[in-house]
């Protein structure tokens, strides 16, 4: 009878602490991966997102129907404070628990959790409820700009459950153009495809976008993209002939259409042809602000008898901060006198204190341990180009000017190819060998 009684005052003992352990392990939402989507355009906006006179050429409305999708993960550090990380393919965008906010609407009573992608002035809002949230991602920067959200706990697949067999194997590299009929522009598609899945980007003669996940799918090709800024979708079909024609989302705001062709060959023109000094110029001036208001000159003495690697940036481009990331990872390795890198931010705030601020966080996002001054204009490259008056055109953000120690500009980089591309290993040996000769020459 003891042995009865013993035995069942175990099973009571392992029913207790399983039902301890089987209750969930946080405070606030669950931990784990959690699939994301932003509704860009409902079903009938997908279909015509070109002229009716060829929607039905480019009409790819199975599986997104216009939602854009993308995975985060929920990490507990604690009892009270958990981040986030945002995945694109091989990237992991870290929301800090200082970045989030959770709390409950006391006219509602709804639990809330606020998002925040501070460096790009956006946030989710979204109410959640057991393994659901729904609200929405919205751009302080942009009017009126809301887009819908969706998310629901433990689904792990990005664009569909789907394993259709491909029709080809697009790895490689591809000849692009986007934007056929209106104002078209050259790309170079980087795929990478194994099985069902597929990862890549675009190397644009102005940069790249950046870390692209989705899936291939028979005839059909999904890519995507979201990193509190960009949200990129892309659908595509495979014809017969073995070419890809497709669309392009850029949150709700922009949409054209893009075809591609295998051409390992094919090259964009080279990002040191396309901003020059205009005839007439034979130095860069300047005089801006930095965060603390003092004016700030490239013949400053501080300068003098250096290497000057002048950035053209916006704190707001994600494509900047990748090249910042390696700038101020390079610069405070080398801690050499003889290199000043001197950063131009050109801000979506014309008011010098909320562009300070934006600046502010750029500088310690980064570790920035070189100047950063406000460049007194606009993201409008236009304007930018007006406060540069010995430049052809400001062309993209970022733009690198490389300059000697006698003052001399020695070579203006276009654009930047960032670690999404198969060119980022070759430009950071490349730019090494080339400052350091610089440091080395004069």
């Amino acid at each position: 009878m003891r042995y009865i009684i013993c035995l069942f005052s175990i099973i009571y003992l392992l029913i207790h602490f399983t039902g301890c352990v089987m209750q969930d392990p946080h405070k606030y939402v669950a931990p784990g991966y959690w699939r994301a989507t932003l509704k860009l355009v409902d079903k009938q906006g997908t279909k015509e997102f070109v002229p009716r006179d060829r929607s039905e050429k480019y009409q790819i409305d199975e599986v997104t129907d216009g939602e854009l999708p993308f995975l985060f993960e929920v990490k507990y550090e604690d009892e009270d404070r958990f981040h986030i990380d945002i995945i694109n393919g091989e990237e992991r965008i870290r929301v800090k628990p200082e970045d989030l906010i959770v709390g409950r609407n006391p006219s509602t009573g709804q639990d809330t959790l606020i998002i925040r992608f501070p460096h790009y002035e956006s946030y989710i809002k979204a109410i959640y409820e057991e393994r659901v949230m729904e609200g929405e991602w919205v751009v302080e920067t942009r009017e009126n700009y809301r887009i819908p959200f969706v998310a629901r706990h433990g689904e792990k697949y990005r664009f569909t459950t789907l394993r259709k067999t491909p029709k080809i194997d697009v790895n490689g590299d591809w000849a692009v153009t986007f934007s056929e009929d209106d104002d078209p522009y050259a790309a170079i598609g980087e795929f990478e495809q194994d099985g069902n899945h597929l990862a890549g980007t675009f190397r644009t003669e102005t940069g790249d976008f950046r870390f692209l996940e989705g899936s291939i799918q028979a005839n059909k090709m999904y890519l995507s993209c979201f990193d509190g800024s960009h949200a990129f979708l892309y659908e595509a079909k495979i014809l017969e002939d073995s070419t890809i024609i497709g669309a392009f989302w850029s949150g709700s705001h922009y949409k054209t259409t893009w075809a591609a062709k295998r051409d390992p060959d094919f090259q964009l023109t080279s990002p040191e042809e396309l901003t020059y000094l205009k005839e007439g110029y034979d130095k860069v001036e300047f005089t801006f602000p930095d965060i603390n208001g003092k004016s700030v000159s490239l013949d400053d003495p501080k300068y003098k008898d250096k290497v000057k690697i002048i950035q053209i940036l916006g704190t707001w481009c994600p494509n900047c901060a990748d090249e910042t990331a390696f700038l101020s990872e390079y610069y405070n390795n080398l801690k050499s006198d003889d290199l000043a890198i001197i950063g131009l931010a050109y801000e979506k705030h014309r008011e010098p204190e909320k562009a300070k601020v934006a600046i502010e966080r750029f500088i310690d996002r980064f570790d920035v341990q070189y100047d950063v001054l406000f460049a007194n204009g606009s993201s409008s490259k236009k304007e930018a180009a007006e406060t540069l008056p010995m430049l052809n055109a400001v062309i993209s953000y970022p733009t690198m000017i490389f300059i000697d120690k006698n003052d001399k500009v020695r070579k203006i980089h276009t654009g930047f190819e960032g670690p999404a591309t198969s060119q980022y290993k070759t430009f950071k040996q490349e730019f090494d060998i080339f400052v350091k000769k610089l440091m080395d020459n004069g």
